[in-house]
């Protein structure tokens, strides 16, 4: 085996069939673009699903908690690949501003 076969062994999935190990490649490089401390989730149902990208703190929100459990409710602790929270879009960032000015008044008394 020479240098090159090597890499390619290295880069190779076996657990994995070919085209799920291209899907995967790609989550890679959709994961790059997640700053550190950050997780993106998805948010809406069906066509008028979008992409977010959150803070890990929300989790820790009662607010974002409450989406969390309407989550687990609609679709089980099963959940495959990104979180996706079943709500409006719209909702997700009305409740997206109160968690972020709640967090600005919070830095301004410390």
């Amino acid at each position: 085996m020479g240098s090159g076969d090597q890499k390619t062994v290295r880069n190779f999935h076996p657990n994995l069939p070919r085209h799920l190990q291209q899907h995967h490649q790609g989550k890679k490089q959709e994961m790059r673009d997640v700053p550190k401390g950050c997780l993106a989730i998805k948010v809406g149902q069906g066509e008028e699903q979008q992409r977010f990208v959150v803070p890990v703190m929300y989790f820790n929100h009662p607010l974002f908690m409450q989406l969390l459990k309407e989550a687990e409710e609609e679709y089980g602790f099963d959940q495959k690949g990104t979180i996706t929270i079943p709500c409006h879009v719209e909702e997700f960032r009305n409740v997206q501003g109160m968690i972020d000015r709640e967090k600005s008044l919070h830095h301004r008394h410390i």
